[in-house]
């Protein structure tokens, strides 16, 4: 996939606290913190507003359609 450089502001108290986690060889440098950082926080968003859709299902017509279905499949 392809990179392309940004340039972001952190307070100086996250930038210390990113360089100590680049020091204890957890991250390789402060990219790879900050791409990982980002990747995960959308992930989670992601599953958080799949989980929103979700909620407002109605489960006994979505069982209803799924039978419907299935019956069609199978021909009773």
């Amino acid at each position: 996939m392809s990179k392309a450089k940004i340039a972001i502001t952190l307070e100086q108290n996250s930038i210390s606290r990113l360089d100590h986690l680049v020091h204890e060889n957890i991250f390789l440098n402060r990219s790879q913190a900050i791409q990982t950082a980002v990747n995960e926080k959308i992930e989670r968003l992601e599953r958080n507003r799949l989980a929103k859709e979700c909620a407002k299902l109605d489960p006994a017509y979505e069982k209803a359609m799924a039978e419907e279905g299935l019956n069609e499949i199978i021909g009773t």
